[in-house]
């Protein structure tokens, strides 16, 4: 399955699509350059299928090119950050 991750700023979510079908978003609000994290959630016929994992990858990827920090609200982009200590140097802990 080839999943895309695309940000969708009207909605205030990254999600990931495999063709038209939407198997995952995560839910966000952005604070001047920080990206609050808040949900995310998984279709569950896709579930164990690395959709979360690919979706917050893309995500974070996102967040990273265009210069901003995270705020890991979201439980499940909160671990998967300590999963990835590649990624910790992009929450802001001011926060």
């Amino acid at each position: 399955m080839e999943l895309t991750v695309t940000d969708v700023p009207e909605a205030g979510r990254y999600e990931a699509r495999a063709a038209d079908r939407v198997l995952g978003l995560a839910a966000y609000r952005r604070h001047g350059d920080r990206v609050v994290f808040t949900h995310t959630e998984v279709d569950p016929d896709a579930g164990g299928s690395g959709v979360g994992s690919t979706l917050v990858r893309g995500a974070l990827d996102d967040v990273r090119a265009h210069g901003r920090r995270v705020v890991p609200r979201c439980p499940f982009v909160r671990a998967w950050i300590e999963r990835h200590p590649d990624y910790a140097d992009l929450v802001d802990t001011s926060a």
